[in-house]
C-alpha cells in the first residue's frame, strides 16, 4: 500500500475540493503544518490576526462554497473563535485547523504554553460552534477523521474543527479512497410527500401568494431551483438582507429586502398581505422581522428550511430543502404571463445623481450616490450597523453580489471579509462598506488586503462613534478616539486615501477610485454625527423598546 503523511493527505483534500487560498496566522505549534500548505498548490494568507484571518476565510467561503482557517493553539484558536462563531451562526462551511502541543505533553499533563486549564478545553469549546470536532491521534485513523469533518462540513454548510498534535502532522497513513463516499441528506419520501401535498393545495387556492427567501438559498446553493419555481408560479418574491442577491433585482418576480416594519417599498405590503407565504430558507429573526414588527400570521405560512417544514402548526421532519421545492414546484398550478410581473425594478434609480458642489455629504446622498455607481464587476460587502441597512438599499442585478451578517452581526466583520472576498473572485472588484468604529475592531488588515494586492475599494463612514448604540441607548462609552482615516493606506504602505465631507469631493474620489482600478482605495465619508438612514433610526427606537420590554 502507497502511503501518505497526515499533513499531505489534509492539504491534498482542501486543495481537492476547491480551496485555492488557506487564511491563518503562524505560531509553533501549526508551524509544521503550515509548512505542508506553503509547498502545495494553495496559497497561505497569512493576516495580521487569527479573528481577521476567521472572517476572511468566511468572506471566501461565501464565494468559493468553502475555506480553510490555520491557527495555533490556545491564543490561535481562541482569537478566532468569535469568527468561527458567526461561520456557525450563518452557515458558512470553514474548516478551522489548528496545531497543538505534542501528544506526549498532553498525555502526561505538562504544564506547556498556551495552554487553558486542561488539553481538551479547546476541543471541547469548538465543539459548541461546529457541526464536528476532533483530534487526530495516530496515522491509522485519521483519514477517516478528516473525511468524516469534511463530509459533515459539507453536508451542513458550517464550520467544522481539526486539531492536529505537532507529532502528528508527519505520521503516516493512507492514500484518500478512489471513491470517498459522501453521505448526503436524505429525505423521508412519506414526509416529504405530506409535506408538498398539504403546501400545494394551500398555495394553489391562494389569491395572494407570495415567496420570502433567506440566506439558506444561498448558502445550499438554490438559486436555480428557486427561479424554477418562480417561473412556473408567478409568485412575486422579497428576499431578507442575507438572501438579497439569491434572485437578480431586475427579475420582474423581485419586490425588493422584507424587513417587518423597516420594509421600503412594495415589499412590506406584498409580503404581510399573502394568503399563504412560502418561506424558502429564511430565519424569523429579530432582523429579518424589523425588531419583530411583522404582521404575519403564522396560518399563513408554509415555512422551509434545511431539514425541516412547518406549514400552519404541523411540523415535517427530515424533509430536505431541494427536494420540497422541486417537488413542490412540479404540484404547483402554472400561472399565465401577465401574473409574473409585479412591480417595477426595486431600488433602481430613475434618473443620474446630480452633485451639488459644496454641499455637505449626508449618509442618505452617499447612498443615493453609491447606487448608481456599483455595476456588475463589482461584489459588496456590507459591515453591521448603518452601512448594512443602507447597503440592502443597493440596486443587485447580479445574483451572490452582496455579503453581509444579518444574524450574527459583528462589528468590524466585513474589512477582512472582503478579503476573503476579492481572493475567492480576483475578477471583481470588491466594495467594502464599514463604519468607523468598525473599522477601529479590525483595521489591521488593511495590510492584509495591501500585502496581497486587492482592489478592494473601502467607503467608511465617519460619524465619530457608535451611532447604532446612541440611538439605542446614548453615553460616553460610544464615542471613539477620531482617526485619520484617509490616511491610513500610508500607514500600511500602499494603496491610497482620500477623505469626502462634500458632494463634489465625493465625485472627484469616485472619478480616482475608478482610475485606480488595480489598488486598494480608502474614501473616508464624513457625516454629522447623529445622520443615519431612516431605516437605522427606526432600529434604534425598536431596539431600546424591545431591550425595556415593551414590544
Amino acid at each position: 500500500m502507497t502511503l501518505t503523511t497526515v499533513g499531505k493527505y489534509l492539504v491534498n483534500s482542501l486543495h481537492d475540493m476547491g480551496i485555492k487560498h488557506v487564511f491563518g496566522v503562524p505560531g509553533d505549534y501549526v508551524l509544521d503544518l503550515m509548512d505542508r500548505f506553503v509547498d502545495s498548490p494553495m496559497k497561505l494568507i497569512n493576516t495580521s490576526c487569527e479573528l481577521g484571518a476567521g472572517y476572511a476565510a468566511d468572506g471566501y467561503a461565501r464565494v468559493n462554497g468553502l475555506a480553510a482557517l490555520v491557527v495555533t493553539y490556545g491564543v490561535g484558536g481562541l482569537s478566532a473563535f468569535n469568527a468561527v462563531a458567526g461561520a456557525y451562526a450563518e452557515r458558512v462551511p470553514m474548516v478551522v485547523i489548528s496545531g497543538a502541543p505534542h501528544s506526549k505533553m498532553r498525555n502526561n499533563q505538562t504544564m506547556m504554553h498556551h495552554l487553558v486549564g486542561h488539553y481538551t478545553m479547546q476541543l471541547e469549546s469548538y465543539r459548541q460552534i461546529t457541526e464536528y470536532a476532533v483530534m487526530l491521534s495516530d496515522g491509522a485513523s485519521v483519514p477517516d477523521k478528516i473525511d468524516e469533518a469534511l463530509d459533515a462540513c459539507l453536508r451542513s454548510k458550517r464550520p467544522v474543527y481539526i486539531e492536529v498534535p505537532v507529532d502528528v502532522v508527519d505520521q503516516l497513513c493512507r492514500q484518500p479512497l478512489p471513491n470517498r463516499s459522501k453521505s448526503a441528506l436524505v429525505s423521508n419520501p412519506d414526509a416529504l410527500n405530506e409535506a408538498v401535498r398539504e403546501a400545494a393545495e394551500m398555495l394553489n387556492a391562494a389569491k395572494k401568494p407570495a415567496v420570502f427567501i433567506g440566506m439558506e438559498i444561498r448558502r445550499f446553493g438554490l438559486g436555480e431551483c428557486l427561479m424554477q419555481l418562480l417561473e412556473k408560479s408567478g409568485y412575486p418574491v422579497a428576499t431578507t438582507i442575507g438572501g438579497k442577491s439569491g434572485i437578480p433585482e431586475n427579475h420582474p418576480h423581485y419586490i425588493g429586502v422584507y424587513q417587518g416594519g423597516f420594509s421600503l417599498g412594495t415589499a412590506h405590503d406584498i409580503i404581510e398581505e399573502a394568503d399563504a407565504l412560502l418561506c424558502l430558507g429564511a430565519w424569523m429573526t429579530d432582523m429579518t422581522t424589523g425588531g419583530f414588527t411583522a404582521h404575519i400570521d403564522p396560518g399563513r405560512m408554509i415555512s422551509a428550511n434545511s431539514e425541516i417544514v412547518k406549514i400552519k402548526h404541523h411540523f415535517y421532519n427530515q424533509v430536505i430543502l431541494k427536494d420540497f421545492i422541486e417537488h413542490l414546484t412540479n404540484a404547483l398550478k402554472s400561472s399565465p404571463e401577465p401574473d409574473h410581473f409585479h412591480t417595477p425594478t426595486p431600488y433602481k434609480f430613475s434618473s443620474d445623481f446630480i452633485p451639488i458642489p459644496q454641499k455637505k455629504m449626508t449618509v442618505r446622498r452617499f447612498f443615493d450616490r453609491l447606487n448608481q455607481f456599483l455595476d456588475n464587476t463589482m461584489l459588496l460587502v456590507c459591515d453591521t450597523g448603518d452601512v448594512i441597512f443602507g447597503g440592502a438599499e443597493m440596486y443587485r442585478e447580479q445574483k451572490e453580489s452582496h455579503f453581509s451578517q444579518d444574524y450574527y452581526l459583528s462589528i468590524g466583520y466585513s474589512l477582512p471579509a472582503g478579503l476573503g472576498v476579492s481572493l475567492a473572485a480576483p475578477d471583481k472588484r470588491t466594495v467594502v462598506l464599514i463604519g468607523d468604529g468598525a473599522l477601529q475592531m479590525t483595521v489591521q488588515e488593511l495590510g492584509s488586503h495591501i500585502r496581497f494586492n486587492t482592489n478592494a475599494l473601502i467607503f467608511v463612514l465617519n460619524n465619530n462613534g457608535y451611532l447604532i448604540e446612541r440611538l439605542i441607548h446614548d453615553g460616553p462609552y460610544n464615542e471613539i478616539q477620531t482617526w485619520q482615516y484617509a490616511r491610513l493606506p500610508d500607514v500600511f504602505g500602499g494603496g491610497y486615501g482620500v477623505k469626502v465631507c462634500t458632494e463634489d469631493e465625493l465625485e472627484l474620489a469616485l472619478h480616482e477610485a475608478n482610475k485606480r482600478s488595480l489598488q486598494t482605495v480608502v474614501i473616508e465619508i464624513v457625516v454629522d454625527k447623529m445622520d443615519s438612514t431612516d431605516t437605522l433610526a427606526l432600529v434604534g427606537e425598536r431596539v431600546r423598546k424591545i431591550s425595556n420590554n415593551h414590544p
